[in-house]
This record gives structure tokens, C-alpha cells and sequence, in this order.
């Protein structure tokens, strides 16, 4: 193996924001372990797929995914470190790709939606003003590919997206689309459009800049952040403490 490409998450907002300690130890300390195995069994290098709800997140998902962000700093700084003594030339070249929602994936809207609409509605919508950033699975993976051959190890890229997207727009438009009307006081037969209210930890938008600096690459859709890093001798003693605190179930002192 030449590459390995991590992209396996518990990435349901509420979910782990109920099931904290398992969102938690899913996201962290896999990525943690997958970084190891990496470097075990001399593999080129590693990308890990990273999420716009990790900047400045308000829910457990997000933290625990900057967190495994972290990892991959530290770990690129310390295999930045052992190349630059004269250490393998092999010893992997750890990067990160980070960008929003892809229509069709697990969790997507877009197929939720689209079997609201088959069984009658409503389509459920947590605010009317969410906004989102959406690309394509296509669109997905081959920037992801891209980004992995730009890598020089320590890299966070961010994938242009495009313009945001009104989530109420986009049901309205799928509706449309099914050869259907949107239920209001003019038409009672059509589909109803129910806002539910923001669940826990979620936002009206997302970012994918935490410092708000970025530069382009070679390639047009695809920046290069510019982000602090982490000290590795900083981060893993705090990482051994969480560890520890993970496998003893202490959700609150995890959380803290």
C-alpha cells in the first residue's frame, strides 16, 4: 500500500453529540491509530479527510475532527523533522483535505429529501436560513486525488466549493423537480416544507478557513491554508491524558 486515504468518521452532529465519548474515540483515537499503522508498514503517504465543521466547531463532531487534525500536524511535523536529520526518505508525507457537504453521501440532505418527498413530505429543515456548501462525489474525489500529489507533508487544503447554498432553496427546487407544488395557503395538496428548529451543535453556516488565509495551488479549485500549528511535544502529552480519560468513560472530564 502506497497511499491510504482516511476518510471513516462518525460525522452526525447529533448523534455524537449524544454519544460523545464514542464520537469521540471514533474520530481521535482511530485517526491516532491509523497514523501509526502508517508509519509501521512504510506507506508513502497519508491524507485524512477532514470537515468545514471543524473550524471554530460548536459540536462534538466538529472538535473531534480538528482534534484528529491536530494528530496529522503533529505527526507531519515530526516526519518533517526526521527527513530533515536524515532519516527514511519514505517516512510518510501527512496531509489533510478539508471541505463541506457532498450530495449523495451517507448523511446527505439530498437523499433524505428526496424520500421525504416520495412519501408525501414534509421535508424537514432545521432553519430557514441554513446554508450549506455542496459538490458533487466526482467533484470529491478527484480534487481529493489532486490534493494528495500536491502534499509536501503538513498540508491542510481546502476545496473551493463555490457558493453556499440556501438548504430551503434546495428543497423547494427537488420538489420542483419531482413534479410536485410546495404546500402554502395558496395550495393545500402540495408538499409541505416544515422547519424544525437548529438541532444541538448545529450552525446556520460553516467555514472552512479558521485564520481566514489561504493561497492558491497549481491547481484552480484547490488553497493551501495557512494555519498555526501545534508544538507535537505540547499535543501529545494532552492527547495521553483524553486517552486515558476515553477508555475510563469519564465523559465529563473528556468533555472539559
Amino acid at each position: 500500500i502506497d497511499v491510504v486515504f482516511h476518510a471513516a468518521a462518525y460525522k452526525h452532529v447529533p448523534l455524537v453529540e449524544i454519544n460523545p465519548l464514542e464520537g469521540i474515540k471514533n474520530n481521535v483515537l482511530s485517526t491516532y491509530s491509523i497514523c501509526k499503522g502508517v508509519i509501521s508498514s512504510n506507506v508513502r503517504r497519508m491524507i485524512f479527510i477532514s470537515t468545514d465543521k471543524a473550524v471554530r466547531p460548536t459540536n462534538v463532531m466538529g472538535a473531534s475532527k480538528r482534534l484528529a487534525e491536530m494528530i496529522i500536524q503533529s505527526y507531519a511535523l515530526e516526519s518533517k523533522a526526521n527527513r530533515k536529520k536524515g532519516g527514511k526518505n519514505e517516512y510518510p508525507i501527512f496531509s489533510m483535505v478539508r471541505f463541506g457537504n457532498v450530495l449523495g453521501s451517507s448523511g446527505s440532505v439530498v437523499p433524505l429529501f428526496r424520500d421525504q418527498i416520495k412519501k408525501g413530505g414534509p421535508v424537514t429543515i432545521t432553519h430557514k436560513n441554513i446554508i450549506r456548501y455542496f459538490m458533487t462525489i466526482e467533484e470529491a474525489v478527484e480534487l481529493v486525488l489532486f490534493a494528495s500529489e500536491l502534499s509536501v507533508g503538513g498540508d491542510l487544503f481546502l476545496l473551493d466549493m463555490g457558493k453556499p447554498v440556501k438548504i430551503s432553496d434546495l428543497a423547494k427546487k427537488m420538489i420542483r423537480l419531482s413534479g410536485l407544488k410546495i404546500k402554502d395557503k395558496n395550495n393545500q395538496d402540495g408538499i409541505e416544507i416544515l422547519f424544525t428548529g437548529l438541532r444541538p451543535g448545529e450552525k446556520l453556516f460553516e467555514e472552512l478557513l479558521i485564520n481566514g488565509k489561504s493561497k492558491k495551488t497549481s491547481h484552480p479549485r484547490i488553497y493551501a491554508a495557512n494555519e498555526n500549528l501545534i508544538n507535537p511535544k505540547l499535543l501529545w502529552p494532552k492527547f495521553e491524558i483524553l486517552k486515558n480519560r476515553l477508555l475510563a468513560q469519564d465523559e465529563v472530564s473528556v468533555l472539559n
